[in-house]
Formats: C-alpha cells, sequence, structure tokens
C-alpha cells in the first residue's frame, strides 16, 4: 500500500468517528431528540434540528445498497488496488456509507447481500478506514495491511536448464521471442523515491513533492525516476529457466536500447519479464542481449525497457 495516498482529516465534528475506528468500534451519532440516525457527522438533526447528536457504537451489521468497480485509478497512488470495488452500505440503523468492499472477488457481490464492518489498518500509526466484506469472509484477517512486497517462490537450481558458456548451438537455443514469467513484484512508494532523490541528488518536484505533484503533474501525483525504476532491476526475481555456467567472470556490459515509455506512480508495484533477444561469441567472451520490461502491475505498457547485456568470460 502506498504510503502517499490522500488520507481522510478528521474535524472537531468528525474525530470521534475516526477515534473509534483506530479502537475498532464503529461509532455513529443519533439525535437526543427525535431518535434519527446520523451520517455523515454534523453538529445538528438533519429531521429535527436539535442540536449536538450523541455519538453511539453500532454492530456494524449492513446491507448492499449500490457498487460500482473502478479498474482506472482516481488518483496514481491507488493503482495497487485496482480493481477497487466502490460501495454504498446501508447499516441496519438505516444510514448510508460510501466504503471499499475488501475479500469479494467480482461474481460474489450483488446488490443486497448481507455485510460487515472490516476496520482496515492502513499505516503504522494505528490509522484505520472502514471497509466492508460479506459474512463468510474472515473479516480480522482482512484488517491488516497488504505486504509490501509479494515474492515469487524461488526456483530450485537443478530444475533450471544449464548452457555452458561457450556452448554456441545451447545458446543460440534460448534466443526468442516469448517472454518469461513474470518476476516477483515490488512496491516503489514515496519513501523509496525520496530515498533515491537523497542519493542521486535528483531532488526535482514531479519526484519528491507529493502536493504540488497532484496540482500541476500531468500524472495526478509523483512518479519514480526512470533510473530508479532501472536499477529496482536487479531486486526483480526474473523467471528466465535456465542458468549460465562455465564462466569465470560475468560483467554488466552495458545496455543497447534503454527506454523510459510509462512513467511508474508512487505507491505503484512493478514486476519484469525477460526474453534472450541476442546472443554473440567473440574475442571479449559471450555477450547474451537480455530484454527485460518492467512494469507497473496490472498494466500493459512497459514503464522501462532495458537491452541489458551481459558479458561471460572464462
Amino acid at each position: 500500500m502506498s504510503n502517499n495516498k490522500p488520507m481522510p482529516v478528521a474535524t472537531e465534528i468528525s474525530a470521534p468517528f475516526w477515534e473509534g475506528l483506530k479502537a475498532r468500534r464503529l461509532l455513529v451519532q443519533q439525535c437526543g431528540a427525535c431518535a434519527q440516525w446520523l451520517f455523515y457527522p454534523r453538529r445538528h438533526c438533519p429531521a429535527c434540528l436539535a442540536p449536538d447528536p450523541a455519538w453511539r457504537e453500532v454492530s456494524g451489521q449492513a446491507t448492499l445498497y449500490s457498487y460500482t468497480l473502478t479498474r482506472i485509478p482516481t488518483l496514481p497512488d491507488f493503482i495497487d488496488e485496482m480493481p477497487q470495488k466502490l460501495a454504498v452500505v446501508e447499516l441496519a440503523e438505516g444510514v448510508r456509507v460510501n466504503t471499499t468492499l475488501v475479500g469479494l472477488e467480482e461474481e460474489q457481490i450483488r446488490i443486497g447481500m448481507p455485510l460487515q464492518p472490516v476496520f482496515a489498518e492502513v499505516d503504522g500509526k494505528g490509522t484505520r478506514l472502514l471497509r466492508f466484506t460479506g459474512l463468510a469472509q474472515d473479516a480480522t484477517a482482512l484488517e491488516a495491511p497488504p505486504l509490501v512486497e509479494a515474492v515469487a517462490p524461488a526456483e530450485a537450481p537443478d530444475s533450471r536448464l544449464q548452457v555452458d558458456c561457450q556452448d554456441q548451438a545451447a545458446l543460440q537455443a534460448l534466443v526468442s521471442e516469448q517472454y518469461s514469467d513474470w518476476s516477483n513484484s515490488l512496491l516503489v512508494d514515496q519513501a523509496l523515491i525520496d530515498a533515491f532523490a537523497e542519493l542521486s541528488g535528483d531532488d526535482y518536484w514531479i519526484h519528491t513533492d507529493p502536493e504540488r505533484a497532484r496540482r500541476s503533474s500531468p500524472f495526478g501525483g509523483t512518479i519514480a525516476h526512470g533510473a530508479l525504476v532501472q536499477v529496482l532491476q536487479s531486486r526483480l526475481k526474473l523467471a528466465l529457466g535456465f542458468e549460465i555456467t562455465g564462466f569465470t567472470t560475468q560483467i554488466n556490459y552495458g545496455s543497447d536500447r534503454l527506454r523510459f515509455p510509462a512513467p511508474v506512480p508512487a505507491g505503484s508495484r512493478i514486476h519484469a519479464r525477460a526474453r534472450v533477444k541476442a546472443v554473440e561469441l567473440n574475442q571479449r567472451g559471450t555477450q547474451l542481449t537480455l530484454e527485460i520490461n518492467t512494469h507497473v502491475v496490472g498494466q500493459e505498457r512497459p514503464s522501462v525497457i532495458n537491452d541489458l547485456v551481459i558479458l561471460y568470460q572464462r
């Protein structure tokens, strides 16, 4: 989850609601004069105009009043949540709440279905947001924040094809138009972008100033440096299915082609796939060109195309 996502700001009127969520309690206002339940929080009852409605804890029993599936993020920060299941939920008390459904597949969602609350933890400060899920789901398990990095299972060394660095026929057989399976995924959040900006000295506002980027950037928020995404390729475990053997030195010889076709918004997950584009045996050794395409998860257009040249020497 991106730590760059806009978060609700508690006001004097709404603070009890947000504090209740931190304690895993759902608090809703009720008018002391006419017993009308109120949501959103306000100073006066809209039915009888009596002031100072009281905060009362409710069970969270609810039904799904309406929903929509959104596959394009409202801000780049939400790209890791696609598709979002935005919903209007009606509590047993009769008030309706705008929220998000979690833990449900698209085919499980139906209007009128009974729901239960999920007090979803969204940062390390104890902040929680109110989500909803089906009665058959484990709401407690859905409270935990998502993992920062999903790592693909390690491939057993003996399952990979062993290719000697001077076996020209076997090396040429690796050249293909077919890409490998996807690697593990990695979260590129604002903290990582800021650290790279400090290290590299590239602190341009489009990378480091979320508020200005939301106002002025064509991407609707901050984006990662192209060089950062390229460097992060070394943390992505490519599922190549082969291993080059028989060399004493392996050198990153450079790139024949490097392009940044699409941005990586802060809060995105990236993953990569690759193919062997060319192999050449020459006086320097065996030169293998590996085309690595890094994508934002869920996006067809790559964010980095890198024709990485690797030199193997005996």
